[in-house]
């Protein structure tokens, strides 16, 4: 009878490990492509992990009181995306960190929006998806010059949408934790569809010296007690009942997914990619959250692929 008990319990355990791992929605014009694989970090459901140790030291270190800020509907604070074939003409970059950047030659077609538009000054990712290698390849802070031909940039990250490879230990990429920035985007496509199946990427004010997985870098603008890489999640508890649809769908997501810390910025903004389909209004109701309705939750008990 022993046995049998432990038999079961295993298989509960092995299934309900199973039905935190999700494939995520393929991205638009590039249906065979995978944003990551079911068991990378993105795609882990953390609705039903324990809260971590330290969650409530953390949270108040980013900001009780601070509202849940989502600007991306605007277009200058969302992140765009553009979707590319193996034909589009390649540039070469020269790289500001060029001793943690990959690669020197990027798929960057005329016309390729940058975060902010072209005469922006704020981080101007640029974030490529070559359709048929299904490669993802992100800027930071990317210029171009001569019509496009030739770009710089302070930093530069290639990632296999279908593998769970992080980057090297102690490297940035386009963003300051080490991480992608497309998996952790809130896309209209998404929101459409009545569903996000993934985590969503936010930012602090300031940051520890030091990251936890998934994050392989962390930042040095301020000492703060949150490092880079750690998980959130909205409150079960929480009522998101009165939402209007698009804000309800994205906080749905933030209870069964959460959110990664992946930058330095304004307290509690998640990043979203821009459409013109975004209601502005509803995007702005999740101001009605606060610091005061998140956790850290311990991860421990995922999977940790690519390490």
């Amino acid at each position: 009878m022993r046995r049998l008990a432990l038999i079961a319990i295993c298989c509960s355990l092995t299934l309900l490990s199973l039905s935190a791992i999700v494939r995520a929605r393929p991205l638009p014009g590039a249906p065979r492509c995978p944003v990551f694989p079911p068991n990378s970090p993105w795609n882990q459901r953390v609705n039903r992990l324990p809260v971590a140790a330290d969650s409530a030291s953390l949270i108040a270190s980013i900001g009780l009181g601070a509202p849940l800020h989502a600007g991306f509907g605007t277009g200058g604070e969302g992140i765009p995306h553009r979707v590319v074939s193996g034909s589009t003409r390649w540039s070469p970059v020269k790289f500001q960190y060029a001793s943690q950047s990959t690669g020197r030659y990027y798929p960057l077609p005329a016309g390729v929006p940058i975060q902010g538009g072209a005469a922006s000054h704020g981080d101007r990712h640029v974030l490529v998806v070559e359709r048929d290698t299904c490669t993802d390849y992100e800027l930071f802070s990317a210029y171009p010059s001569g019509g496009g031909r030739s770009w710089t940039a302070g930093s530069g990250a290639v990632f296999d949408l279908r593998s769970d490879q992080l980057r090297p230990a102690g490297w940035t990429s386009a963003d300051a934790a080490g991480l992608p920035i497309l998996p952790g985007l809130a896309r209209y496509d998404e929101v459409a569809n009545g569903v996000i199946d993934h985590a969503l990427r936010f930012t602090a004010p300031c940051t520890a010296p030091r990251y936890v997985y998934p994050a392989r870098h962390f930042a040095t603008t301020c000492i703060g007690l949150a490092p880079m890489g750690i998980r959130v999640r909205l409150k079960a508890s929480v009522n998101i009942s009165r939402l209007p649809r698009q804000a309800r769908v994205i906080a749905r997501a933030l209870k069964t997914y959460g959110m990664l810390l992946a930058d330095n910025g304004p307290a509690w903004s998640i990043s979203g990619a821009p459409s013109r389909h975004w209601n502005m209004n509803a995007l702005a109701a999740l101001g009605h959250l606060s610091g005061r309705e998140f956790q850290v939750v311990n991860t421990r008990s995922l999977p940790h692929p690519g390490l």
